[in-house]
């Protein structure tokens, strides 16, 4: 189960609108071995697609050097999908790479409703599972 505060929630849903028609990505970063979800880190795609996400390389290198020193892992790495269903594709599954992380899709392609969802991806296995959104993270 993934348990995030309606905060980080909210930027993570303000950024997919906020991109719309591009996919949206980013990292929610959290304290190694936590499971904690603390950190908002919105991403630059450098796609620029309304199909496909890209990190910036130089980007991403910045925010691991930047999580290393601060102890700190991708909990959530998430990003939208603007014409579908928030359920991972072919490329999002390939593309999987951290196995502790939990996958955070947000379909924008409804623009009254939010589609909000989480999945584990190990080896090309995906498994949805419950999203808990609260208020504050209990320590």
């Amino acid at each position: 189960m993934l348990e995030i505060a309606q905060s980080t929630y909210d930027e993570i849903v303000a950024h997919a609108r906020r991109d719309h028609p591009d996919e949206a990505c980013g990292v929610v970063a959290g304290p190694v071995d936590s499971g904690r979800p603390e950190r908002f880190v919105p991403m630059l795609n450098a796609a620029r697609s309304p199909t496909f996400y890209e990190f910036d390389s130089a980007d991403l290198l910045a925010l691991y050097r930047e999580m290393d020193d601060r102890d700190e892992e991708p909990v959530v790495i998430y990003h939208s999908h603007t014409a579908t269903e928030a359920y991972p594709s072919r490329t999002d599954i390939v593309l999987a790479q951290e196995p502790g992380a939990h996958y955070v899709l947000v379909s924008t392609r409804e623009p009254d409703s939010v589609e909000f969802r989480s999945y584990r991806i190990l080896d090309g296995e995906v498994t949805e599972e419950e999203v808990s959104i609260v208020a504050t993270l209990i320590s």
